[in-house]
């Protein structure tokens, strides 16, 4: 087992969390979190990939243990993510990597990938949705938000940050519940609950309209350069439709598609599958680059 390493970053003023891990002239493997997780999702992934790839996963604004500025002072929409994870990877020198996006980090991930598509080797996805059909019958009342903030927006926070939905986003369909250590939504709770958390997290989830109104685009995107992709889906997500991982497959006709008897945080529920199918992938799609070894200030 390679040294896990738990950094800060100063990007434009904002302090940033993040872990890496792996030999620094490694392929550079950008792991993008989802909601309402952190980089700790990914903790099970770097003893069983760091001896082969350098892994970086940091923490978003508003997130983990990276500062969390209050919405007046900082406007929470998936382009200023981004553009901080942009900022985040010319900080570490990174100029080259391969993108692991889950949830979030699928509209995160692909404003990066379109952006700069120079930087990008491969790229995998796990339960982030890109075609309106991925959305499954639990976003009907979130499309109501985005419709009609003023009307609906109690109900959505006493749904989205309740005990309930938190404990779902990590069980979902599983059919033996007393495998999922209650830590994962526990531990979820409490971050949601922190100072300012139901402002920035309305705020974002707001703006995840936009992600839905670019589905197009990143699909002719996708259909245009013709990434290498492996699509992992984790069967049991209350959230996102099984029928997405072959949407993917649609636009790539090359993609490796793999469906997991897991849930939406696959990382934890199939680690070493997760972990085989990626290995596996960046073998053939994966060289490594010259990378600059970060010196950024150890966790607090």
């Amino acid at each position: 087992m390679r040294r896990i390493s738990y950094r800060f970053v100063d990007v434009d003023g904002l302090s940033m969390f993040y872990r890496e891990t792996g030999p620094p002239d490694a392929p550079v493997v950008l792991l993008l979190h989802g909601f309402p997780s952190s980089s700790r999702m990914f903790e099970p992934l770097f003893p069983r990939l760091g001896g082969r790839y350098r892994l970086i996963a940091p923490d978003y604004p508003g997130f983990g243990h990276s500062d969390a500025p209050n919405p007046a002072s900082f406007e929470y929409t998936f382009d200023n993510v981004a553009r901080a994870i942009e900022r985040f990877t010319q900080r570490l020198q990174l100029d080259r990597y391969n993108l692991f996006l889950q949830d979030y980090g699928g509209p995160v991930g692909f404003r990066l990938a379109l952006a700069h598509p120079e930087r990008l080797q491969a790229m995998i996805v796990q339960n982030a949705v890109t075609h309106e059909s991925g959305l499954g019958p639990l976003w009907d009342a979130r499309r109501a938000f985005w419709a009609d903030r003023e009307t609906h927006e109690a109900a959505f926070r006493d749904t989205f940050f309740s005990l309930a939905t938190t404990m779902a986003r990590h069980v979902g369909g599983n059919p033996d519940p007393s495998t999922v250590d209650p830590d994962r939504w526990t531990d979820e709770l409490a971050f949601l609950h922190r100072p300012d958390q139901g402002d920035i997290q309305t705020e974002l989830f707001y703006d995840y309209r936009t992600n839905v109104e670019r589905y197009p685009q990143w699909q002719e995107w996708l259909q245009r350069r013709q990434p290498p992709l492996l699509v992992l889906w984790g069967a049991w997500d209350p959230s996102f439709q099984r029928s997405e991982a072959e949407s993917y497959r649609r636009d790539v006709p090359s993609a490796e598609v793999h469906v997991l008897e897991a849930g939406h945080f696959a990382t934890y529920d199939a680690p070493d599958e997760v972990a085989t199918h990626v290995r596996d992938f960046l073998n053939l799609h994966a060289s490594p680059t010259p990378a600059k070894i970060s010196r950024e200030r150890p966790a607090r």
